[in-house]
């Protein structure tokens, strides 16, 4: 009966959420898109109350020793275990894929990433409802905060550069304030949120070929510029609740130039994705030449490292190898890794004009290679007993 009446009171609250955007429209800023906002928060929030309460309780409690992590100063940027994690591309609108990954390979997911643009659409400010679910389920949330300049209205953030596309020179102006009022919105909403999260800004700036905020548009010291910029925004309105990830590429070097330094970064994430032969510019890539031939670079920062997207094809090779090879006594091979978050996605067409499929649910060779890699592992007890098959 409990339930039944929290999904009808959620139920009555999304009419209510329903009427008041058709009453907004497209042009539904300031008090209203806040009670939207607002409104909308408080759906989610009983909608996974009555989560939370049935299947996915055994979930936070596995996770209880977690609790440390998720609302200390220390353990979340000094942790003594390897923090397991993913993104699912399928997770917005219900996290049951994560918990599927999590069962297949025998192991919880202390963190849980996302993705978000910055613009002036609704979307694109912070995103507490995913957060406060991911923060519910146990875990801790990771936001790849992705600065796409060309979405914001000319209007309420205008630009001293070109109109018509203001990812060009895109981290000089945000280092000179033209996005401050966006910056401190979200620095707000975070603050708000109050527990810890990840927050992963302006992933792999030193490639000149994918994202805008790279050196086809902008400087080394210009991205330094925009990243302390940011970072001393949200230190100045209270959100101190953040793990800063600074992300680069690392076949494309130039690490020196692109680091922010010690105090403004408390991560380094890594991208280890291998393409396999998809495409005419990629190649059959082993582990060690994605990641491990840059590691003693990296180790001289001297901070945790996170796989931020841990991934493998199936075209070129085999995937159960690759993983195998990658995952093999790993934490003597490279210490400060701290962190391998799955890059989970079927629908990746961000780098061609044709779908990637980079899942593992289907791949019981492959699921079997990490599971028995990972079991080999000779660590202190990692806080995570195997998960029992039914």
């Amino acid at each position: 009966m409990y339930r039944i009446t929290l999904t009808v009171l959620a139920f009555g609250i999304g009419i209510a959420l329903v009427m008041a955007l058709t009453y907004a429209g497209q042009k539904s800023s300031g008090p209203i898109e806040d009670a939207v906002t607002t409104i909308g928060t408080k759906v989610t929030e009983i909608e996974h109350e009555v989560v939370v309460s049935t299947q996915e309780k055994s979930r936070a409690d596995y996770l209880s020793w977690f609790q440390p992590y998720r609302i200390g100063t220390y353990r979340i940027s000094h942790p003594d275990t390897i923090l397991w994690g993913a993104y699912d591309n399928t997770q917005s609108d219900s996290y049951e894929p994560i918990v599927a990954l999590e069962d297949t390979l025998h192991m919880k997911f202390a963190v849980v990433q996302i993705y978000s643009a910055w613009g002036s659409k609704p979307d694109e400010r912070f995103p507490f409802n995913q957060a406060k679910a991911i923060y519910d389920l146990g875990s801790i949330p990771m936001i790849t905060w992705e600065p796409w300049l060309n979405d914001f209205d000319n209007e309420k953030f205008p630009t001293k550069g070109d109109i018509t596309n203001r990812n060009w020179g895109g981290m000089k102006a945000i280092a000179a304030g033209e996005y401050d009022a966006y910056i401190d919105e979200w620095a707000g909403r975070v603050k708000t949120f109050g527990a810890n999260i990840y927050l992963r800004l302006g992933h792999e700036m030193n490639d000149p070929y994918r994202y805008p905020w790279g050196p086809q548009n902008n400087k080394p010291e210009e991205y330094i510029a925009a990243w302390k910029h940011v970072h001393d925004r949200f230190i100045a309105a209270g959100a101190k609740n953040v793990q800063w990830i600074w992300s680069p590429h690392p076949a494309y070097r130039q690490f020196n130039e692109y680091y922010p330094g010690d105090a403004y970064v408390d991560w380094i994430g890594i991208p280890t994705l291998n393409y396999g032969t998809v495409a005419p510019w990629s190649q059959w890539w082993s582990f060690n030449d994605i990641f491990g031939v840059y590691y003693d670079s990296l180790a001289v920062f001297k901070k945790p490292v996170m796989l931020s997207e841990i991934g493998c094809l199936r075209v070129g090779g085999s995937r159960e190898k690759w993983f195998a090879d990658a995952l093999a006594n790993l934490p003597v091979r490279y210490p400060l890794v701290k962190a391998i978050l799955f890059y989970h996605s079927n629908n990746d067409n961000t780098t061609m004009d044709k779908t990637l499929d980079w899942t593992l649910l289907r791949d019981k060779p492959t699921i079997q290679a990490i599971r028995t890699a990972v079991s080999r592992w000779k660590l202190p007890p990692m806080h995570q007993p195997a998960v029992k098959t039914p």
